[in-house]
């Protein structure tokens, strides 16, 4: 088990890209024994921090101090599909020692090589049995488990090791409920130091305390993510009512400095007179004219600097506010009539095996869940007719977009606006770039090549392509489309779908989004499409 001791720590830590990309200038950041949810907007550097602190990045300045072993698993895990399961769990060499003691042979180096893991067999299976894996024999290749399967797998290397430490980036990608629900239960057991940067919200509820990382700097919030958007909600609401507070004294401010200038100007009109009418000695009313001169710059400055400083208060206040965007996909031409057919799968036979009998009909709203590897990717793509089904009939009626997990759809190499003119070739740019803003890519932002782009950032700009499409698309089907968002993302694609007219097809493992947007047919495919009770 975790010793109690462990810790991580960093100090003056600063991080810059070899392009010149600054991340963290002065980072300052402390996790004890408990189970922290790192949050923040996509691009923040919640995957640079865990790779710093899991020792895969050097810092520019600065230090990573950690206490204990460490283990990681990545946002993006590969895994050499050649590989042995105990190879990939890190046990092989002692197996084989094992192995060849029990055969007789009594070297020395096996004992030396076998150390005090005579039972590693026996843990071995234990967490793989834990995590849902104990069909899976370690003499099995990796290439022969699913992506999910494969998450787990490593998790499980990671919990063999017996860690102190336990970085999680995106844990619950491409898991499906089952492995997502044997991954809670691991992160609730854990008592060592775990750091999960996550937007799934059920694996947010079980963590003790969140760390929200926004603008090169992080606040904690004690509690689980429940608790962390009710203390938010409450001081968002303290800063706009200080917003409130500072525009009525920059008012109030700026009514005193008029005031105040058409005061001084009576003086002056007032003082020139009596120097006009040469009632006291020229000497004394110079010196009086110059007093006044300097009474009045000097409160003149005063109610300018007063001005000012209310100025200031009212920006120190309207930055505490988080004045994130809003996507708005409300396209009038994406609307479907109601007893519309949109879709029809007869007896359809996907490549996989699979069987798909549907009707869709009108802009419903489709969650497709089921098991890695049951064949969801495959239907959304024989529905957009990028497969044909190896039997029966597969029909869309309406005009499809479809948005892969991998995001393939864009070029790289172009710019946002020109990715969106290569799907929209009749639209003049003025119209694209008026259409890209409701997609919070405005000025030179919709000027940005795409391989620069953060994964949220990339994201809009491939739900901006489709929906900015022509013909617009009157069916969207979305493959994971939560996978690498960060929680304001989600938040933000959440709202999209709800402004969405047309008919929606998403295959997803997470259900808190999908009952976010609405869904009204609940499908699960597992052998053969069937409807199954909303989750």
């Amino acid at each position: 088990m975790p010793t109690a001791s462990c810790s991580i720590n960093t100090a003056d830590l600063d991080f810059t890209w070899p392009d010149g990309t600054t991340v963290f200038n002065g980072f300052q950041i402390a996790f004890g024994p408990g189970r922290t949810g790192l949050v923040g907007l996509n691009g923040s550097g919640k995957s640079t921090l865990l790779r710093l602190l899991a020792g895969e990045l050097t810092p520019t300045e600065g230090t990573v101090r950690v206490t204990g072993a460490v283990g990681y698993l990545p946002q993006n895990l590969t895994l050499d599909t050649a590989v042995r399961v105990d190879e990939a769990l890190g046990i092989h060499r002692i197996r084989a020692a094992l192995h060849a003691i029990e055969q007789g042979d009594v070297g020395e180096h096996h004992f030396t090589t076998v150390g005090d893991d005579w039972d590693v067999e026996e843990r071995a299976r234990a967490a793989l049995d834990e995590l849902g894996l104990g069909r899976i024999g370690l003499d099995r290749t990796v290439g022969e488990l699913s992506g999910g399967e494969s998450v787990l797998l490593r998790l499980a290397a990671l919990l063999l090791r017996r860690p102190d430490v336990l970085l999680l980036d995106e844990p619950t990608n491409n898991l499906d409920l089952a492995a997502r629900h044997r991954l809670y239960d691991a992160v609730t057991g854990w008592r060592g130091v775990l750091v999960a940067v996550s937007h799934d919200r059920e694996l947010l509820e079980r963590v003790d305390q969140i760390a929200d990382l926004r603008g090169g700097e992080v606040r904690w919030y004690g509690g689980n993510f429940t608790a962390y958007e009710a203390a938010l909600a409450v001081e968002q609401e303290a800063a706009e009512r200080m917003v409130r507070v500072a525009e009525d004294d920059l008012r109030r401010q700026k009514r005193e400095l008029a005031e105040a200038q058409v005061k001084l100007a009576r003086r002056a009109r007032f003082g020139q007179k009596k120097y006009d009418s040469k009632r006291e000695p020229r000497v004394v009313m110079n010196e009086r004219k110059r007093q006044a001169q300097v009474s009045a710059g000097k409160y003149r400055i005063t109610q300018t600097e007063k001005v000012a400083e209310a100025r200031a208060r009212l920006d120190e206040a309207a930055s505490a506010v988080r004045d994130d965007d809003e996507i708005r996909v409300d396209l009038p031409r994406t609307a479907v009539p109601p007893g519309r057919t949109v879709v029809t799968l007869r007896e359809a036979e996907l490549v996989h095996g699979a069987l798909a009998h549907l009707e869709l009909r009108g802009p419903e709203r489709v969650a497709l869940v089921g098991r890695n590897g049951s064949g969801k990717s495959t239907l959304l793509r024989t529905v957009a007719g990028i497969l044909a089904p190896a039997a029966g009939e597969a029909l869309a009626h309406v005009p499809v977009r479809y948005l892969p997990q991998r995001l393939d759809v864009l070029d790289d190499a172009l710019t946002v606006a020109q990715n969106v003119a290569r799907f929209a070739p009749t639209a003049d740019n003025n119209v694209v770039r008026a259409r890209l803003a409701r997609f919070l890519f405005r000025g030179a932002r919709a000027d940005q090549p795409v391989g620069t782009l953060s994964g949220g950032e990339r994201f809009r700009a491939a739900l901006a392509a489709l929906m900015l499409a022509e013909p617009a698309p009157q069916l969207l089907m979305l493959d994971e489309p939560t996978n690498n968002l960060d929680l304001a993302s989600v938040r933000e694609l959440t709202r999209a779908l709800e402004c969405y007219q047309g008919a929606l097809i998403v295959a997803s493992h997470d259900v808190p989004f999908l009952r976010g947007i609405g869904v009204t047919r609940w499908l699960r495919l597992d052998g053969e499409l069937t409807e199954i009770d909303p989750m």
